[in-house]
């Protein structure tokens, strides 16, 4: 009897890093303020493993922070990311999620472009999925979806914890070796699970989407359908109710040089808020990347939010309108094998039907990075 041998490789690799901090105008506020000022602490370390059939990767990481000036403040972020993958021959089961502390201004604001009060969240996310082949071009995909979002002195700073769960089926089909088209059937549903004002809404929807390989350098994915949301918001003793239609999409093209590589991204997606709303947010963002040398790297990322209220306030007012521009510019210089310093700058736009006149942001980072040696092992 031969008994197989199971190759396997894990690896871990630490870091410690370092940062200093300045914003002139950390909360994008008409209102009078102050600079804020501060430096960071953020041990972390990852971790990977594979064989022939699993693969998993993680990260376990820490931010000490202390803010002074315009927001003095002292907090510490977590970061436990988890993503799993199982293989047979026909089947793939797929874990991602984990536990996230973060503050309202690091997480929610770059993914809703909304601008809440500045206050910590602690979010939980759990995604397992499972893909079957039925032949080798066509394969069926479903998949589970659970948020739990909580915040610190959330109902004192009018912030809602709230609840997102949902999921979607569907099948991929590979049309040539270069085209891949995917539809899918999904289902959200959303609630805040505190506070006066409460909120009850669900979308089942539609998605179909295309993939296509120009070149080994060129790749574009379009995607689009139907969200068809009901949604019942209590107050006072007063409860209302109202039905939409809402079409997501997302459009996405990326091209690979020999020294540079450049990312465009336009879409459309619902997102839950803080505020115990759901918004809709039209993105448009660019990431671009230049190696300079083999130790010097330059990048630079712009992203544009256009936000409208999916869901309704008490009292049926939507949530009001909002722009928000993003421009960061950064410099990274690995300097030794082991060191690290990355030099960014941030610029921020604010403007909406709340703002009389626009407000803007400028925000200075230098961050130093230190790795020991990486760990790794194999059989």
């Amino acid at each position: 009897m031969t008994v197989p041998s199971l190759a396997a490789e894990w690896s871990i690799v630490p870091w410690m890093s370092t940062k200093a901090y300045y914003n002139d105008n950390l909360l994008l506020t008409p209102l009078p303020h102050d600079p804020t000022y501060g430096y960071w602490v953020s041990p972390g370390v990852e971790f990977s493993g594979k064989t022939e059939r699993l693969e998993v990767s993680g990260k376990a990481a820490l931010d000490f922070v202390d803010y002074y000036g315009g927001e003095p403040s002292r907090f510490t972020n977590v970061f436990l990311p988890l993503t799993m993958k199982y293989r047979t021959e026909r089947d793939e089961w797929a874990f991602t999620g984990g536990f996230t502390r973060d503050n309202t201004l690091m997480g929610e604001l770059l993914t809703t472009g909304v601008v809440l009060r500045f206050t910590q969240r602690n979010l939980w996310t759990i995604s397992p999925t499972w893909t079957r082949m039925v032949t080798d071009k066509l394969s069926v995909q479903s998949s589970l979806q659970f948020n739990d979002a909580s915040y610190q002195d959330g109902l004192r700073l009018g912030l809602l914890d709230y609840q997102l769960y949902g999921g979607s089926a569907g099948f991929l089909y590979h049309l040539t070796e270069r085209d891949d088209i995917q539809l899918a059937g999904t289902y959200t549903n959303f609630r805040t699970i505190n506070g006066s004002f409460g909120l009850r809404a669900y979308y089942p929807g539609a998605m179909l989407s295309f993939t296509h390989i120009f070149t080994e350098d060129i790749k574009t994915t379009i995607y689009g359908g139907p969200k068809f949301l009901s949604s019942t918001s209590q107050s006072g003793g007063i409860t209302q109710s109202s039905r939409d239609t809402i079409w997501v999409y997302g459009i996405g093209l990326t091209k690979e040089f020999e020294s540079s590589s450049i990312q465009f991204t336009i879409g459309r997606e619902i997102f839950p808020l803080g505020v115990g709303l759901l918004v809709q947010t039209d993105r448009i963002g660019m990431l671009a990347s230049y190696t300079l040398s083999e130790s010097v790297m330059a990048s630079f990322d712009a992203s544009g939010y256009f936000v409208t209220g999916a869901t309704s306030l008490a009292g049926g007012s939507l949530f009001p309108n909002s722009n928000l521009l993003y421009l960061t510019p950064k410099l990274t210089w690995k300097f030794s094998e082991r060191w690290k310093l990355d030099a960014s700058y941030i610029y921020g736009w604010r403007d909406g039907e709340t703002l009389a006149d626009p407000t803007m942001s400028n925000a200075m980072v230098l961050m130093l990075t230190y790795y020991p040696l990486k760990i790794s092992v194999g059989n």
